[in-house]
């Protein structure tokens, strides 16, 4: 037994950690739990742990981890096999019975136009060769990456079942906010990180949205993505998941990257003076990366096509309206994101966010387009209709040449221009809309306010919430654009990204380096338009976070993890702001709307409702909003919670509208409260630019994209 385990010795008498053992008296050996504590404590790695941990839970567990891996494997291997299968393996002559029988045609089946194995094989040529050969390459890389992933998520899996005493069974009753409370006490116990005994929320979302909280302050800078004028269509604002993927190899996990570990900036990165060395090698490790993609660009572009094709075309024959949906763009995942928000909770405020969204998108309509649509749905509709009276009264209808495709063509043309045809019901109410928008999203910028009607906010939006097609587009796109992007603006950038890392990056104890920003720090970060309080920040242009990220990011972190103490000044401006919305919302709640009612000069039409009623109307009896909102997303407690955490201080929905009227579920609870808070912060805002001086464009912006704010980085004087 000896060796087996590590023992160790408890004082017994005084708990104080102080009293040196000598003094104390009294020594009890102690025998910790075998195979408990030596399997988990000292974690090397803590922030692939962690993500492990948080994934684990979002993926419902080992089983489906392991199903999802191993299909998306095959799925693989189906895509590549099907795809030469089609084009070397079918004699289309016979399936399209071009070819004769003893000089007549015949009924032919599928099994009669697939060749022969052997006969299959000998069509391949060089081409269909190479793409197999790359293909088994990266099949076997996958199989390997999967085999590892399976093996460190049984090992989660025995720290869920061991040490969280959460079973797979349970995992759907269990929120991430139940976890991480308990991930919190196994540190305290097993010693999971030996930098710190105790560790804090704040810990945890370091550790698994360290890059993350990188890139939302990247786009939050405009330092990315790439925005371009393109002829007739105006500014674009190119982000896919390509384009993502590139910039998380150089910046974060490559091997030129300036990150030398997961959690440790390069040290030279921290030195002014290597700032043009530095520049200098990170282009040219842009360089090589965009090389790489172009020499891999039809293969990736194949893939693309293929696996868009064999994922969307049921999807498009079956609904074809499917493309005219709207969805949110990856640039406004991040654009959105609050600092230390993981990605269950932000998807929960998009989702709430959707319909109001796509309801304001859908009161643009143009006059011509409206008429010329009805005409193309009358034409098509007419036609449709009577190929399929005929095809009812006899089936053999479908057996002419092409009706079908002309049926599914119809099909088509009539379920797209109805998207263009507006509801008759339709009522004209932008900015409401889009205050119920921003209830939700908490970041649109100050000069949409009042001016929501316009065709150009209208298609500034369009930037963040695009039609499905556009960004199928984008996707479809991406292995063209992205080694383009990298050479001509990724590169040029390379001395901007270096300052970035060095101006933006500190250490944190127990942590690493982290991003600057996500300390959600008021002081160094806030940005003096947004604190409505007496401790108004000193900051400057450079150094301030733009749009009140620094500010609704930590509001939101509060409400998401009530037991989490902000420090110093950042706790009396939380408290500071949840006080100030109470008094607004007691004295009027229809105060935080009551400036755009006049502004697009129809305060007449604008129905007796403001934000806050809507967003309780939203949230307590529709109840469907949630439907895409699972249980999972926390925190959970029980009634108690309305009171926010062990102070009992009432939340604001309790305190304004009494506990009777706010929602059963804390989940909708801490939604409407952010929300509330949300609405106050852009009011208070825009209250204080006007009486500085008019209305003027918030932080230097003059649209989402930012184009116009200030430059980012300081001269190098400013570093001295």
């Amino acid at each position: 037994m000896i060796g087996s385990y590590e023992a160790s010795y408890q004082q017994f008498g005084d708990d104080s950690e102080d009293t040196p053992p000598q003094e104390s008296g009294v020594l009890i050996h102690v025998v910790p739990e075998l195979g408990k504590a030596e399997k988990w404590a000292h974690m090397v790695d803590l922030d692939a742990f962690f993500t492990r941990v948080y994934q684990y839970h979002q993926r419902h567990g080992f089983h489906c981890m392991a199903t999802q891996e191993v299909l998306e494997v095959f799925q693989f291997v189906f895509v590549v096999v099907f795809s030469i299968g089609l084009i070397k393996c079918v004699d289309y002559s016979i399936l399209f019975r071009e070819k004769t029988v003893n000089g007549t045609r015949v009924k032919v089946s599928i099994s009669d136009a697939i060749l022969p194995a052997d006969e299959c094989i000998a069509n391949l040529e060089v081409i269909e060769w190479t793409i197999l050969t790359v293909g088994l390459l990266v099949w076997l890389l996958r199989v390997i990456k999967v085999t590892y992933n399976l093996y460190k998520y049984h090992d989660v899996r025995n720290f869920y079942n061991t040490a969280l005493n959460i079973k797979d069974c349970d995992l759907e009753n269990v929120t991430w906010h139940e976890v991480q409370k308990r991930l919190l006490e196994v540190q305290k116990e097993q010693l999971i990180c030996i930098h710190k005994t105790e560790l804090t929320e704040l810990d945890i979302y370091h550790r698994i949205l360290r890059f993350k909280n990188y890139m939302v302050a990247m786009v939050n800078k405009s330092l990315i993505p790439p925005k371009f004028q393109l002829p007739l269509i105006g500014e674009v604002i190119y982000f896919s998941h390509g384009l993502k993927y590139n910039l998380e190899m150089i910046l974060y996990w490559g091997p030129s990257s300036p990150f030398q570990e997961s959690f440790r900036l390069k040290d030279d990165y921290k030195r002014i003076a290597k700032r043009k060395e530095l520049a200098h090698q990170l282009a040219r490790h842009i360089l090589y990366v965009a090389i790489a993609n172009f020499l891999l660009c039809p293969l990736i572009l194949l893939w693309q096509i293929l696996y868009a094709f064999f994922n969307y075309a049921e999807v498009v024959k079956r609904e074809p309206s499917t493309l005219g949906a709207r969805c949110w763009s990856l640039y406004a995942k991040y654009y959105f994101r609050h600092f230390n928000e993981l990605d269950h909770e932000l998807n929960a405020r998009l989702n709430r966010a959707y319909r109001p969204a796509s309801k304001y998108m859908s009161i643009f309509t143009s006059p011509l387009m409206t008429v010329i649509s009805k005409n193309i749905v009358f034409v098509a509709g007419a036609l449709l209709a009577v190929l399929l009276s005929l095809s009812i009264y006899d089936e053999d209808v479908l057996t002419v040449e092409h009706v079908l495709t002309m049926i599914t063509i119809l099909g088509a043309l009539v379920a797209t221009f109805r998207v263009f045809i507006p509801d008759e019901n339709l009522v004209w109410w932008p900015e409401h809309l889009m205050n119920s928008v921003l209830a939700h999203v908490h970041y649109l910028p100050s000069h949409w306010r009042g001016n929501a009607h316009t065709q150009t906010v209208r298609n500034e939006f369009t930037h963040l919430f695009q039609y499905k097609a556009t960004f199928l587009m984008m996707e479809l796109l991406s292995p063209i654009m992205t080694p383009v992007l990298l050479l001509t603006h990724v590169r040029p950038r390379a001395l901007e990204f270096v300052d970035f890392f060095r101006s933006f990056t500190v250490e944190v104890g127990a942590v690493g380096d982290v991003c600057s920003f996500a300390q959600m720090d008021i002081r160094n970060h806030g940005n003096p338009d947004w604190n409505p309080g007496p401790n108004r920040p000193t900051t400057d242009q450079y150094t301030q976070a733009e749009e009140g990220k620094t500010e609704l990011s930590l509001i939101h972190f509060t409400f998401t993890n009530p037991e989490w103490s902000p420090p110093g000044p950042s706790g009396g401006f939380v408290s500071n702001v949840r006080e100030e919305a109470k008094k607004v919302l007691l004295q009027d709640p229809m105060l935080l709307s009551s400036s755009t009612a006049t502004t697009t000069g129809m305060s007449t039409f604008v129905p007796q409702m403001g934000p806050v009623e809507s967003i309780l109307q939203s949230q307590i009896i529709n109840r469907s909003v949630h439907t895409n909102i699972s249980r999972t997303e926390g925190p959970v407690y029980d009634r108690h919670y309305l009171t926010h955490g062990e102070g009992l201080t009432p939340s604001l929905g309790a305190s304004v509208f009494g506990t009777e009227l706010t929602p059963a579920d804390p989940i909708e609870t801490t939604a409407m409260d952010m929300s509330i808070n949300a609405l106050y912060l852009h009011h208070a805002h825009q209250r204080g630019l006007e009486r500085r001086g008019g209305v003027r464009q918030a932080s230097g912006s003059t649209n989402v994209a930012g184009s116009e704010r200030l430059p980012l980085l300081r001269s190098p004087s400013r570093f001295s």
